[in-house]
């Protein structure tokens, strides 16, 4: 199995999202017409390219010492908002922990996709794991594949109905189900059901539907291997993103090239995402990938 030497891809595409600016712990965005202030670990320097655009914010989410935080609103804004990336639409708001819905440094990822499951030029079915608010399934029915999603929040996966429904591909083919990730996929593997595409962006950690532990660390390995038993005889892709402080990308590339059969040709690709800031060679690191992808289909 071949190996790529690891890249960093850059979300440049957006045109409704952008950094304005990154500074003492903290990155202004732009959300469509909503700017918002929220921390990054990864902004460790203090000066602002830009101390004007910080007077424009609408929220600021701060941290608390104790665990936690609150956004603090200085300006009228919508309690939500849509915001486009192409074809696709996506629904924002700010909740707890930071967080807004969408992670846009998936982009790079989504774009991928789109282009990987249109070239295959057949009926693709995608199994996305840990699915959060859907822009991994959003952006693989807009490329024609059926999808399965599974997330084991009744909230995340309501929004990402919503998403779905946004991006008008209501009508397209997709499940979604609620239920812990490692259960489902065991018992998809005793129906004999099979996908040509597997996704999955797992939590540092996290709890099932029924209260399962998942732990990055101690559970990634046997989650991905279990994954290989369902994929079908000619699979398309296999994609995994982390968020998970410390891990390498090339432990992902590691995983891939240790659990794909090797009776299937393919090739696996391994690095950082990231986000660059407006008018400036800065960019930020948001985080890994590992992909596995068929060496026939390779674009």
């Amino acid at each position: 199995m071949k190996n790529e030497k690891e890249k960093m891809k850059i979300a440049n595409e957006w045109k409704d999202y952008e950094i304005l600016d990154m500074a003492d712990g903290q990155k202004l965005e732009r959300w469509g017409n909503v700017t918002l202030s929220r921390p990054d670990p990864q902004i460790i320097w203090k000066q602002k390219s830009h101390p004007e655009k910080w007077k424009q914010v609408n929220a600021t989410y701060h941290r608390s010492k104790t665990g936690g935080g609150s956004w603090e609103f200085a300006k009228k804004m919508p309690d939500n908002w849509q915001i486009h990336y192409k074809t696709l639409t996506f629904n924002i708001k700010p909740m707890g922990f930071k967080h807004t819905g969408l992670f846009p440094e998936q982009a790079v990822n989504w774009d991928w996709m789109i282009v990987k499951i249109k070239e295959a030029k057949r009926p693709i079915k995608v199994l996305n794991l840990f699915a959060y608010t859907g822009g991994a399934t959003v952006a693989c029915l807009s490329a024609g594949a059926s999808v399965c999603h599974v997330d084991s929040s009744k909230g995340m996966t309501s929004w990402a109905k919503e998403n779905v429904i946004s991006s008008g591909l209501g009508d397209q083919s997709v499940r979604f189900i609620i239920d812990d990730v490692v259960k489902f996929v065991s018992r998809e593997i005793r129906r004999g059901n099979t996908y040509d595409a597997i996704i999955m962006d797992p939590p540092s950690y996290g709890r099932g539907a029924k209260g399962e532990i998942w732990q990055f660390e101690n559970n990634l390995y046997d989650l991905v291997e279990l994954c290989t038993k369902v994929l079908s005889p000619n699979p398309l892709f296999f994609l995994i993103n982390s968020y998970t402080t410390g891990i390498s990308s090339q432990v992902l590339a590691d995983i891939l090239h240790l659990v794909m059969p090797e009776k299937v040709a393919g090739t696996v690709e391994a690095g950082e995402i990231g986000l660059p800031m407006k008018d400036s060679a800065l960019i930020l690191p948001c985080g890994i990938y590992g992909r596995w992808e068929s060496e026939k289909r390779r674009s």
